[in-house]
């Protein structure tokens, strides 16, 4: 961003519905299974502390980003739809 001219004021929320993710960033205490994600974790662990980023946990529901990346229903797609403020291009 700052090769754009961009600055950015604020931590950049991330919702995560990944409980484990949110734990481990937290206490960096890495187990057998988090091994291969260690780099992964230890950056993002960097930005968060350099306030660029801010994980936030979320119940899945809450996710938005459902309706670029799974199927759905009619209802569930029309509420993520709502929630990212677009409009039917219908009039």
């Amino acid at each position: 961003m700052t090769d754009m001219n961009l600055h950015q004021r604020e931590a950049t929320e991330i919702n995560c519905d990944n409980q484990s993710v949110v734990a481990i960033r937290k206490n960096p205490v890495f187990h057998g299974k988090t091994k291969h994600s260690k780099v992964r974790f230890h950056i993002v662990r960097e930005v968060e502390q350099s306030q660029e980023i801010k994980l936030v946990h979320c119940i899945s529901e809450d996710q938005s980003i459902d309706i670029l990346t799974k199927p759905l229903g009619v209802s569930r797609f029309e509420n993520l739809r709502a929630r990212l403020e677009a409009c039917s291009m219908e009039a």
